[in-house]
């Protein structure tokens, strides 16, 4: 990694925090700096020593930056590149850790200096956790990591981000933005919402009998609101396509339950459940989950 001399994390939060644990851990010799707009974030992020330096100015942040890492909402983007645009040294490459890429892509492009190279980033790991007492040096050990490119994406630039995310101990894979947030709808967002319907569908007096299913299969639903708001509203047509097909799966379930069907009944029941056994062998013999 010897292209990295600085790298800057913006938002310190659970995923920033941990970056920064993660590269003094992982890159040695490699100087972290790190930005947050709340005072008290930033406070904590002394305290806790994720970053080298931590910075109240983020411009001053970026200063010198070889990698510069956005780890705030996704909606705070496009306002983030624009402050940061005419700060950045030449050649420095942009990425960020945001659940949706092609807007993020679009803003990039709008905002940025030509000589700024812009690598889409998803490392799938985190959880319903938040804040940078969260952090962990460990987040990113065998999780998967989405980069994400376009016809114009600097090669060398990717290259370097794959080392990156490999060193910090994740898989990566290459895809485009508009594939990237077909899939995540599916896999990420869906269960998301699904998660937080339940829970909404579901009488408060009533919950208190609930056991470990429930709380298992809802969650994700504890999720930050304001996070989640900004990727449904970034991802907006790719989710509305999932609901359309969680619901007409559910609609296929109310049918056969309301017919008392209980072959039909079986019959969809195993095929989630055969399903799903197929993806816990596969991510097993993987090592993503141990």
């Amino acid at each position: 990694m010897k292209h990295l001399r600085k790298i800057t994390v913006i938002g310190l939060g659970l995923l920033g925090g941990s970056v920064g644990l993660a590269v003094s851990r992982a890159l040695t010799g490699v100087k972290t700096a790190g930005f947050s707009h709340r005072a008290g974030t930033r406070a904590k992020a002394r305290r806790l020593k994720v970053v080298d330096e931590v910075f109240d100015d983020i411009k001053a942040s970026v200063k010198d930056a070889d990698l510069v890492i956005l780890a705030t909402p996704i909606g705070n983007f496009e306002e983030t590149f624009h402050q940061i645009a005419d700060t950045l040294p030449a050649g420095c490459i942009v990425t960020d850790v945001g659940s949706t890429k092609i807007m993020p892509h679009r803003w990039a492009d709008k905002c940025l200096p030509k000589n700024i190279r812009y690598v889409g980033s998803h490392p799938i790991a985190g959880s319903e956790q938040r804040g940078v007492e969260s952090s962990r040096d460990d987040l990113f050990d065998k999780a998967l990591c989405i980069l994400t490119t376009t016809k114009t994406t600097n090669r060398h630039s990717l290259q370097i981000l794959k080392e990156f995310w490999s060193a910090l101990g994740c898989f990566v894979k290459i895809m485009t933005p508009a594939r990237h947030d077909r899939i995540f709808a599916d896999v990420s967002h869906l269960p998301h919402i699904t998660a937080a319907a339940l829970v909404n569908a579901s009488n408060a007096e009533e919950l208190k009998f609930a056991g470990k299913g429930f709380m298992d299969c809802s969650r994700i639903a504890s999720g930050p609101a304001n996070i989640w708001a900004d990727v449904l509203m970034t991802n907006a047509q790719n989710t509305v396509r999932g609901i359309d097909r969680l619901t007409a799966e559910l609609t296929k379930l109310k049918k056969v339950i309301r017919s008392g069907d209980r072959k039909k009944i079986e019959k969809l029941l195993e095929a989630a459940r055969e399903k799903r056994s197929k993806l816990i062998k596969y991510k097993m013999s993987r090592k993503e989950l141990i």
